[in-house]
C-alpha cells in the first residue's frame, strides 16, 4: 500500500459537481492499493498515519499527531499511486489491485483509520471521478509505502 499524506487546513472531494464529502483541519490521505497487500499493510498503515508528528505545537515545531489537534481525515483511492514510469511515456498500472481486491483493503484501512483517530474519517467513493480541493498546510507533503518499512 502507498499513501501520500498531505497535511491540510480544509479539503473537499467533489463527484459529479456536488460535495461529498469534507473536513476541516487534519489529513488528506491519497491511497494505492496493491495486487499484493494484505490487511496487516492497511493496520499499520492506519496507525503509522495517526501517529504521524507532522502538526505544530505551541513552539511551531511538529511535534503534535492528528489526535492531539483534533483533526480531521480524509481518504481518497488512488491506484495511479502505484504507475510504473520506467519505460516510455505513458504509464504503467500493472502493480495496482484490481477492485476484487483493492476495495476490501481500501475499506479495512478506513476501518482502522477509525479506530485510530478521535477525529472524523470521511472517504471519496471508490472508482469515482472526484475533484479533490485542498489547501496544503506547509506544505506538508509525506510518502509512506507498507512495502519499504525501512525507508
Amino acid at each position: 500500500m502507498r499513501a501520500v499524506v498531505q497535511r491540510v487546513s480544509y479539503a473537499k472531494v467533489e463527484i459529479e459537481g456536488r460535495v461529498h464529502n469534507a473536513i476541516t483541519t487534519g489529513l488528506l490521505i491519497f491511497l494505492g492499493v496493491e495486487g499484493k497487500d494484505e490487511k496487516e499493510d492497511a493496520a499499520w498503515l492506519a496507525r503509522k498515519i495517526a501517529s504521524l508528528r507532522i502538526f505544530a505545537d505551541s513552539e511551531g515545531l511538529m511535534n503534535k499527531d492528528v489526535n492531539e489537534i483534533s483533526g480531521e481525515a480524509l481518504v481518497i483511492s488512488q491506484f495511479t499511486l502505484h504507475a510504473k514510469t520506467k519505460k516510455g511515456t505513458r504509464p504503467s498500472y500493472i502493480r495496482a489491485a484490481k477492485p476484487d481486491v483493492a476495495v476490501p483493503l481500501y475499506e479495512d484501512f478506513v476501518d482502522y483509520l477509525h479506530d485510530e483517530i478521535r477525529g472524523s474519517v470521511k472517504t471519496g467513493k471508490f472508482g469515482a471521478d472526484m475533484k479533490i480541493d485542498m489547501e496544503n498546510d506547509g506544505p506538508v507533503t509525506i510518502l509512506i509505502d507498507t512495502h519499504q518499512k525501512d525507508f
